[in-house]
């Protein structure tokens, strides 16, 4: 059973020394896991971006969504889907873009699927007269040299998928690709 953070800020301090303690090299994606919480997350460097997912529980949602009073819907469609806490630096010298609808997730099958982006979310939210937008990654960012950023990925598939995650990103005119290979989303919480 994953433990329920309710403040945000706990949140990030768990992503930021997991990252501290999970440098990885440009070669091959790095995978661990949290010996007290069992939660998994990968990283990756290479080619002026580094990466890493960690495994978001469906309570973790739940529980900070609820305390931000939105509503049980909203929390529901993010919960029950495939979540990673994000976090996206940019290594270069030059400014980095990465646009999240080019991301796209592959199954076992091989085809490749689309991740729902920020902005799609925030559309469905504000239709519904809500205005929060902050924990959901940002869809279409250019940032410079040593900035970062973080956020939900919400991938459309059910707890406990393993998946690979095909990343596309810029820096100047250069357009990279890297696939994430053998993701877990993370376990659906036990009764």
């Amino acid at each position: 059973m994953y433990p329920v953070f309710l403040d945000p800020r706990m949140w990030l301090l768990l992503l930021v020394m997991s990252s501290a303690a999970n440098a990885s090299s440009n070669a091959a994606v790095q995978q661990s896991t949290d010996a007290q919480t069992g939660v998994k997350s990968w990283s990756w460097e290479g080619r002026g971006l580094a990466i890493e997912l960690v495994q978001v529980p469906p309570d973790f949602i739940r529980a900070s969504y609820a305390r931000r009073g939105l509503p049980e819907s909203i929390r529901e469609a993010v919960a029950t889907r495939c979540v990673f806490g994000t976090i996206i630096r940019n290594l270069s010298d030059q400014p980095l873009h990465y646009s999240v609808a080019d991301w796209r997730y592959l199954l076992d099958d091989g085809v490749e699927r689309t991740i729902k982006t920020k902005t799609e979310w925030l559309e469905e939210w504000h239709a519904m007269g809500v205005r929060f937008s902050w924990s959901i990654l940002a869809d279409d960012p250019t940032f410079s040299k040593g900035d970062w950023i973080q956020g939900f990925t919400t991938i459309a598939e059910p707890h406990g998928s393993r998946l690979d995650l095909k990343l596309v990103w810029q820096i100047e005119n250069e357009r990279y690709e890297k696939i994430l290979a053998g993701l877990e989303c993370a376990p659906a919480p036990t009764e």
